[in-house]
């Protein structure tokens, strides 16, 4: 069982920036994924970004590359995600996943960007 906890949503105006963690705990492996989705209101999941722990090769949604970017602290078993030069385009429910969305997420942050 892997248990996900994320935290650092929150309300900022358009081009601010936002990081969000998320710790993860239990059976976790360093081939499988980390990595975050989103969902707004009424809209399709989408996929935002993963790592793995084993190789730092980080993979983006095509609407996040260039302003977002994860790293994880081994160390801690923990992921951020850095989101930089939000828009107001960003604001959903970010969720934070192990090996793939359907697996196992975590409760969800939300992020709110105001225009």
């Amino acid at each position: 069982q892997v248990q996900l906890v994320e935290s650092g949503g929150g309300l900022v105006q358009a081009g601010e920036s936002l990081r969000l963690s998320c710790a993860a705990s239990g059976r976790t492996f360093s081939s499988n994924p980390l990595g975050w989705f989103r969902q707004a209101p009424g809209k399709e999941r989408e996929f935002v970004a993963n790592i793995r722990w084993s190789a730092n090769l980080p993979n983006y949604g095509d609407s996040v590359k260039g302003r977002f970017i994860i790293s994880r602290d081994s160390a801690k078993n923990t992921v951020y995600l850095q989101m930089n030069s939000l828009k107001p385009e960003d604001t959903a429910l970010y969720y934070c996943y192990y090996r793939s969305p359907d697996d196992y997420r975590g409760q969800g942050t939300q992020v709110t960007v105001s225009s």
